[in-house]
């Protein structure tokens, strides 16, 4: 149906028990396919539970428009006018808005305002997660550890924190969708630099600065709580570090190489925060951990772009789950008391547009760029990442040379890195510093120039096939800037390429242990 602002009205709303679904909207890269996913789920869930489903949603590409997912649908823009429109005429026992990603969430407050019934988490709590003041005291209130950070409404305030918290820093403006806008700087002048050419900010618009764990491995936890029990459903490790944003990073479930003490340390530390922050339905925390610190990253109360995959990997269905929580049934009426654990190493790989774009750096950071994502399942961690990186269209090399060009402080991971190529007979090949860091350590490698410094170069080995594997990590914006060209080369020349220390660790292990690898079937191991 398509609502009107003429006399006749179609719509003739029925008396019977409904909730009202709020969809994604038009799909854009850092809000895709995977909301829509979960408001199927919910209309799926909630229709077998005897509510009638409506669904409010604007994009025909997806399957929440389709005429068999729910008992009704409204092809209307996800705006307040719109959305209030409707619940006039349907007047619906509650509203899904957890499932829509951001889009629906911005709605919380003013619907409230309206006295629309809110299913789930209340647009207080929402409020909470989101506004970064109120986010700060939250977590002072419940002693729990963040990277020392703060929030500037100006220039000078912000060069005053960035001073303060010490550099490298995470700059990002409130309310963002898909980390965008959001840069890692490095100093006071990249600082001025992102303040006057990527936003402008002002009291409306604060910027938040937060100390940049460099090293950190960060995770996602999903969890489901109905306000008495909480299940956590998985923590998924990043494989990329921290700086990545998490809808770009490839990531595990179960985590890969953490032991059992992290593993209860980071449980410990969400159930803490789920507790104090009363969610009704599901939740996303992310953490970074580092020097045995659990640093509390931010709380999501609503779906997460990992959902699909984590129910996927576990034979579960979260999101029906959450949307019956959301309704009032809770998991013990739902006879659920745990997650299955896992037998099997699952993999989730972002899928990234570069190949369409000319001239774009293919670099990992911040700023989310991918445009969907794959899943490899295997009885190891080295077999589930090789599967999930053919499936993204990415082949690690067997054999050949490798160039390595790292920044000084992914350093320490070149011996392990060294190690794994050389034994897989691998020739090293690398710029000046780090050639010498290679041989002090042992390794013969083959110093080559930089572009700026004169030909023969690296691009040059490239063009002639004579490199089959990129490990390239940088910082700083004149760095990124001059090593974009190797990176664009890669990936033109379809050269295996990592720009993050953890992916290369990640890839130099599945060189290392080639495996004859089988074939799983989703259905077969659930």
């Amino acid at each position: 149906m398509y609502s009107t602002y003429q006399e006749e009205c179609e719509s003739d709303p029925t008396g019977k028990k409904k909730v009202m679904v709020l969809g994604g909207g038009p799909n854009r890269i850092g809000q895709g396919i995977e909301f829509d996913y979960c408001c199927v789920h919910a209309a799926q869930a909630l229709k077998e539970n005897g509510f009638e489903t409506i669904m409010v949603n604007c994009n025909p590409e997806t399957v929440s428009t389709d005429y068999d997912t729910s008992d009704r649908l409204y092809f209307e823009p996800i705006t307040l006018e719109d959305v209030l429109e409707i619940i006039e005429i349907e007047k619906p026992d509650g509203l899904i808005i957890q499932y829509g990603g951001q889009t629906p969430l911005k709605l919380a407050n003013d619907l409230e305002k309206f006295n629309v019934p809110i299913f789930g988490t209340s647009p207080d709590q929402i409020d909470l997660s989101e506004d970064r003041a109120r986010f700060l005291e939250f977590v002072k209130q419940n002693k729990l550890i963040q990277p020392p950070n703060g929030m500037a409404s100006n220039k000078e305030e912000a060069i005053q924190i960035g001073n303060k918290i010490g550099y490298p820093i995470v700059v990002r403006p409130s309310y963002v969708l898909g980390g965008r806008a959001m840069e890692v700087v490095y100093g006071s002048d990249d600082l001025v630099n992102y303040l006057t050419e990527a936003f402008q900010v002002n009291d409306s618009n604060p910027v938040l600065l937060d100390k940049f764990l460099d090293v950190a491995i960060e995770f996602d936890v999903e969890a489901i709580s109905d306000g008495t029990k909480i299940l956590i459903c998985g923590i998924l490790q990043h494989i990329e570090q921290a700086g990545v944003h998490s809808g770009d990073s490839a990531c595990s479930i179960p985590p890969y190489n953490i032991d059992k003490k992290t593993e209860d340390k980071i449980r410990k530390e969400v159930t803490k925060v789920i507790e104090n922050m009363e969610i009704i339905g599901l939740v996303n925390v992310q953490i970074a951990y580092v020097n045995n610190t659990v640093y509390l990253l931010e709380v999501n109360p609503r779906a997460s772009r990992t959902i699909p995959f984590v129910s996927k990997a576990l034979g579960m269905p979260l999101a029906k789950i959450a949307a019956r929580v959301m309704a009032g049934i809770s998991l013990k009426e739902q006879k659920i008391s745990e997650v299955p654990k896992l037998e099997f190493f699952n993999v989730k790989e972002a899928v990234m547009p570069f190949e369409k774009f000319q001239n774009v750096d293919p670099i990992l950071g911040p700023e989310m760029r991918s445009t969907g994502e794959v899943m490899g399942i295997g009885k190891t961690f080295e077999e589930a990442f090789e599967k999930a990186e053919i499936a993204a269209g990415v082949s690690i090399p067997e054999s050949g040379s490798a160039f390595i060009s790292v920044r000084n402080t992914d350093k320490q991971f070149l011996k392990d890195i060294a190690e794994d190529l050389t034994i897989t007979g691998f020739t090293l090949v690398g710029t000046k510093g780090t050639v010498r860091t290679l041989k002090e350590l042992g390794y013969p490698a083959r110093q080559i120039n930089k572009v700026l410094e004169g030909r023969p170069h690296i691009i040059d080995l490239m063009k002639n096939k004579e490199i089959s594997l990129v490990i390239n990590t940088t910082e700083g914006r004149e760095s990124i800037k001059d090593s974009a060209s190797i990176r664009r080369t890669a990936l033109e020349e379809k050269i295996c390429c990592t720009t993050t220390i953890q992916g290369a660790v990640a890839i130099c292990k599945v060189i290392r242990n080639q495996l004859d690898w089988s074939v799983q079937k989703l259905q077969d191991i659930h």
